[in-house]
């Protein structure tokens, strides 16, 4: 049997005396489109911050195709393309420069790095962008140098948390059907989002996370349970709909 795109055991992060992340197992098919939801505060960036080598648990294991992320890093880091929610990056580089430094850091081929760095600017609508330094970019505009840094040593899994935030309706199909095609080439994505829609769009395996525990996970459509995948997610995380009858004053 192949090994999991990634698999999670027993991980735990605590922040002073709050456990952000208790105890959390899970694992990812290889070959799967993966969504990660939960409320705001319920561990998700934590635990993916854990699972790709971005910050250490207290306890428990992270393994990518079988490779351990704290073990031996570098075998685990090599499979991997990471869009980490509110990335930093080098601000006095231009696009093509960010590209360029990032596939040479990796070890690259430096004609390979050239050529893949001309084809995801372009597809991504980045051309331009590619001459403009980094630090004059929008927000949109980061996460899209971001996605492209993540896929230019073409990885075997993805790891993206909120790809498409502050992405215009045009860049977000065009990232929408690279990952599509990415995952029919064989590949594994893991998708953090709090956009229900988009994760029932995309992805066909899912787990919520409440209080940094797994409430659910499986196929998607396991564990919609004949719900909208939102509806199912307000009735696992135990939501309740606000009463809007006080603010009545809004009306016109």
């Amino acid at each position: 049997m192949r090994s999991p795109g990634l698999r999670l055991a027993g991980l735990v992060k605590t922040f002073g005396d709050v456990t952000v992340v208790d105890h959390i197992d899970l694992d990812v098919p290889s070959g799967s489109f993966f969504g990660l939801v939960g409320p705001n505060g319920a561990g998700k960036t934590t635990t993916l911050s854990m699972a790709v080598g971005l910050l250490r648990p207290d306890s428990g294991r992270s393994e990518i195709f079988g490779a351990d992320v704290w073990a031996d890093p570098a075998r685990a880091k090599r499979m991997i393309g990471v869009l980490p929610d509110g990335l930093s990056m080098p601000e006095r580089l231009t696009g093509r420069e960010l590209l360029r430094f990032t596939g040479l850091l990796r070890g690259m081929d430096r004609a390979d790095v050239e050529r893949r760095a001309g084809e995801l600017l372009d597809t991504l609508g980045l051309t331009e962008a590619g001459r403009t330094l980094v630090m004059e970019y929008s927000t949109g505009m980061r996460k899209k140098a971001a996605l492209a840094t993540a896929l230019l040593h073409a990885p075997k899994l993805l790891v993206l948390d909120e790809p498409l935030e502050a992405v215009d309706p045009v860049s977000a199909a065009t990232i929408k059907e690279i990952l599509r095609r990415f995952v029919a080439g064989g590949g594994t994505v893991v998708l953090s989002s709090h956009v229900m829609a988009l994760v029932e769009q995309l992805c066909d395996h899912v787990a919520v996370i409440d209080s940094g525990r797994v409430v659910a996970a499986g196929n998607t459509d396991g564990v919609r349970g004949g719900l909208s995948l939102e509806e199912r997610f307000v009735d696992l995380v135990g939501g309740r709909l606000p009463k809007t009858e006080e603010l009545a004053w809004l009306a016109s």
